[in-house]
């Protein structure tokens, strides 16, 4: 009895050891990352970058898209679509949009009507704000940083100086 005890205890362990017949393999090779299309064709969008609810400083990029008028010109948003770091900034200054709060998405910016003046050199980009700018934390920071910077190039590799009544930030990269 006691040794049928023990081989019931070892026989799991028998199994496990034993792997349950699966075998070993080498690492496959799958190919290139996948690549998806962000914007609809025919679609001018503008890329922001607002903070999860879901993590203290994440940032998630969101797109706005310019909405075709209904007689198909290809106009949006007044005269002409949104571009250009001016645009991107001030519509990251109106904070999310009702269904980008209800998906967790927020800003640590605050939200007010900002007079935003850009400036692009080799340098990188230069933004003036009328409104401070030293106390703003890192993750409100990284939004301005992220956005002015996809707005220049969509690799959001330029730097991006903040200039305020209250002093400068930066030189800084996106970190995301």
């Amino acid at each position: 009895m006691r040794s049928a005890r023990v081989l019931g205890a070892l026989l799991p362990l028998a199994l496990l050891a034993a792997g349950c017949g699966i075998r070993a393999t080498e690492v496959v090779e799958a190919g290139e990352p996948a690549v998806v299309q962000v914007a609809p064709a025919g679609q001018m969008g503008t890329v922001l970058y607002f903070v999860s609810s879901s993590t203290a400083s994440r940032l998630m990029p969101v797109v706005r898209y310019a909405e075709r008028p209904e007689d198909g010109s290809g106009a949006g948003y007044g005269e002409k679509p949104p571009a250009g770091a001016t645009k991107a900034l001030g519509l990251l200054f109106s904070g999310p949009t009702g269904a980008e709060r209800d998906a967790g998405l927020r800003s640590e910016l605050p939200v007010a009507r900002v007079k935003i003046g850009v400036e692009l050199s080799a340098q990188g980009v230069r933004v003036a704000l009328n409104t401070p700018v030293t106390t703003l934390s890192e993750s409100a920071r990284q939004q301005l940083f992220c956005t002015a910077a996809q707005a220049r190039t969509a690799d959001r590799g330029e730097a991006v100086t903040v200039t305020g009544p209250d002093g400068v930030i930066g030189p800084a990269r996106c970190s995301v």
